[in-house]
């Protein structure tokens, strides 16, 4: 088994794909709660990340705007998984290579194996910045909805993007086009 992908990793991947990326160092937060000065210091969106998991050993991280109420049962049954519960320490260490509290869409990189499912909030698909902690909580990296979709691309796998309605209940939505702004952005984007 390879050693988990570090911070600097990550960071080399972002540079070579050329993705625009700031970080800000902080003292560690493990929950939202937590971060509740960060998210009024940093712009952007802010996220939850949860790795949830199956009876059937079915794994899914469902990345959420902070303030998202997100029905887990909902969620996990609109992707083909059974109940779901959050998955143990050592099953997050083995796949995607970071401890409680360090959650993140990053961590995709330790998933070679892509058998973690994605979902993505669409309300952060919607701001002008998302931020993630780069693979250890006393961090907070920031890059345009863009950039992330470009990163996730990068992984290799499908993302299924979702609306959550006030109650938590999420909605598939498909990506016909970009929104505005990431359309936009990509019209910016030198050749």
């Amino acid at each position: 088994m390879r050693a988990p992908a570090t911070e600097e990793d990550l960071y080399a991947r972002l540079d070579a794909l050329r993705l625009a990326h700031r970080t800000y160092r902080h003292p560690p937060v493990f929950t939202v709660a937590e971060s509740a000065d960060l998210k009024r210091a940093l712009p952007g969106a802010h996220t939850k990340n949860l790795f949830l998991k199956d009876k059937k050993g079915a794994l899914a991280l469902v990345c959420a705007h902070a303030d998202a109420r997100i029905d887990l049962n909902q969620t996990a049954a609109l992707i083909g998984m059974g109940r779901p519960s959050f998955a143990a320490a050592d099953l997050l260490m083995a796949h995607l290579g970071v401890t409680p509290g360090s959650v993140t869409v990053f961590a995709l990189i330790n998933d070679t194996a892509r058998r973690v499912r994605l979902v993505i909030d669409a309300a952060l698909l919607d701001a002008d910045l998302v931020n993630f902690h780069p693979l250890r909580n006393d961090a907070t990296t920031a890059l345009t909805p863009a950039d992330l979709l470009k990163f996730i691309a990068s992984t290799g796998r499908e993302v299924v993007i979702v609306r959550f309605d006030v109650d938590g209940r999420p909605a598939r939505v498909e990506l016909a086009r970009p929104p505005n702004h990431l359309a936009r952005q990509e019209s910016e984007t030198p050749a």
